[in-house]
């Protein structure tokens, strides 16, 4: 099945915006007492704020009737920040143009409610290239689960098997890779060389890194086999 698609994470892949999640995160926590690690905050990166509030929230045992409080004060601090003071991911512009030059539909995939993609879309100006736009923020499960990567393939008509998909994180592209999607990882540099990032089709430092080569790598396609140079 020819390989067509191209979806986008957003958060820390096409903008740097988790410094600020993990700020609105840290502060929130904090007033519950609470600190938490960067080792711990990289555990539960991915998640929709819900999940990360659950799941801290069990492992503080801190009281659940104050979880949808601090869900909304840390969505409210998010959006703020990131609008206020997040810059695109180097490799942008690159990304957009090499997937758009070679007519690949393109779709973005999130974890983030609409009104923080919105925030993003403007701020970074690549609206114009997406097709479709799908988030887990109303959906029953979030990432790891690949519903929202499954709803982005059908928005866009087309296999998940057509798709490849760009991630940032764990429970990401083991969301991407239970779609049956092939799957690049950027992760943070900190967490650059750690095993479990084994599990995806192909793993860069950048989106400046990636080429006609590294595509062919990532899908399994020889340089001798179809092309997917632009028409």
């Amino acid at each position: 099945m020819q390989l067509n698609t191209v979806i986008f994470d957003m958060d820390g892949l096409l903008i740097d915006s988790e410094p600020f999640w993990q700020e609105a995160g840290i502060e929130t926590l904090e007033q519950y007492n609470v600190a938490l690690t960067l080792e711990q905050y990289h555990l539960t990166t991915g998640l929709r704020t819900k999940e990360w509030i659950d799941y801290w929230w069990n492992h503080f045992k801190i009281g659940a009737d104050s979880a949808k409080e601090a869900e909304d004060k840390i969505m409210e601090l998010a959006i703020r920040k990131i609008g206020e003071k997040a810059k695109p991911m180097p490799g942008l512009d690159h990304i957009f143009s090499f997937f758009a030059e070679r007519n690949f539909r393109i779709g973005l995939a999130t974890s983030s409610p609409l009104a923080l993609v919105d925030v993003v879309m403007e701020k970074l100006g690549v609206r114009s290239y997406l097709s479709a736009i799908a988030s887990a923020g109303h959906l029953p499960f979030g990432k790891p689960h690949p519903q929202v990567y499954m709803d982005c393939a059908q928005a866009l008509e087309v296999s998940p098997l057509q798709c490849i998909c760009f991630e940032d994180s764990f429970n990401g592209l083991i969301a991407a890779k239970a779609a049956r999607m092939k799957c690049v990882v950027i992760p943070a540099p900190d967490q650059f060389s750690l095993a479990k990032w084994g599990a995806a089709d192909l793993k860069l430092n950048s989106l400046l890194e990636f080429t006609q080569s590294q595509l062919w790598k990532a899908t399994g396609l020889p340089p001798e086999g179809p092309s997917l140079d632009p028409k």
